[in-house]
Formats: structure tokens, sequence, C-alpha cells
């Protein structure tokens, strides 16, 4: 058990690490609005500072962010001491979406924003980070895990009452 506490610490430091990193290289190399071509037609880099959430809905709602992220870090570590979430694909999913939210919680508590820095060209898209991918990527598995792969079994019993009642 120890050692699954330790996998998702050191997951999530990794994700915060990563995170944190691009974002000091675009903030050190790259000036504010400017564009960096990274694959033409795909995708660029752009420094924004978002003080809202995704698309900058939101903006200005620092403390609430701040709020509504604190609230998950305690529901999260509870979720995982309390092993609320038994399928590996579950608890990588909340690996990955706190890890993102301490990213950008960072973020908030030191500049009162967030740096996003990458900007699809494929399709007209928000300007977002690494922080955000881990948290949208997360959301999606645990998605996937709670629709097609957390389904209780059938006990002996319950196959055995269902085959005495049919016709």
């Amino acid at each position: 058990m120890k050692k699954r506490y330790i996998w998702m610490l050191l997951s999530i430091a990794g994700i915060v690490a990563a995170d944190q990193f691009t974002k000091w290289l675009t903030v050190r190399h790259i000036a504010p609005g400017e564009i960096v071509p990274v694959w033409d037609g795909v995708v660029h880099l752009t420094y924004l500072r978002n003080n809202g959430m995704a698309f900058s809905l939101f903006e200005g709602g620092r403390w609430v962010f701040l709020l509504f992220t604190a609230v998950f870090l305690v529901l999260a570590a509870l979720t995982a001491v309390k092993d609320w979430l038994p399928h590996p694909l579950a608890r990588a999913s909340l690996v990955m979406v706190t890890g993102g939210a301490v990213g950008n919680l960072i973020d908030r508590l030191l500049y009162g924003s967030v740096v996003d820095m990458i900007e699809p060209e494929l399709i007209r898209f928000a300007v977002f980070n690494v922080a955000d991918i881990f948290v949208t990527v997360g959301a999606a598995l645990i998605l996937v895990w709670a629709f097609f792969l957390d389904r209780k079994k059938p006990t002996r019993e319950e196959t055995s009452i269902d085959h005495d009642h049919s016709v």
C-alpha cells in the first residue's frame, strides 16, 4: 500500500515538474503574445497569462479557483487514502488531474494567473499548458473507467436469482 502512495506522489511531482519547467521556459524565452512556430499548420507557442479558467472563463476569479483547488486536493487525498478508486486506470486518472491542478495552483498562488503557451493551429482552440493537458486527459480517463470499467460483477446468488425468475 505504501508503494502505491509513493508512486502516486512521485507521479504527481513529475507532472508538476514538467508543467512548471515548460512554463519557466516559456516565460524565459518567449515574449508575451509572441508566436513561436513548432509544427507549421499544426501547433505553435504563444505566451499568454490567463487569470480565468479554460477559454479564459471567469476571469478574475483567482480566490474561487484557489478555494476550489484546495477542496479538490483534500478530496483527492481522501480518495487515495480510503482507496475509493481501486482500479489502476482510476488511480492514474486521479494522479493526472491532481498533478495538473497543483501545477496551475502554483501559478495562481505565485503570480495570480496561469501561464499558457500551447496553441493548436489545426482547429481554433484555447491556448493551454501542460497542466491543462493532464487535467483534461485524466478527467476523460476517469469517465472511461466510470462508464466502461467500473461494472460490478454479479455474485453467484444474483446470477442464480435471475435464472430462477426467467421464463
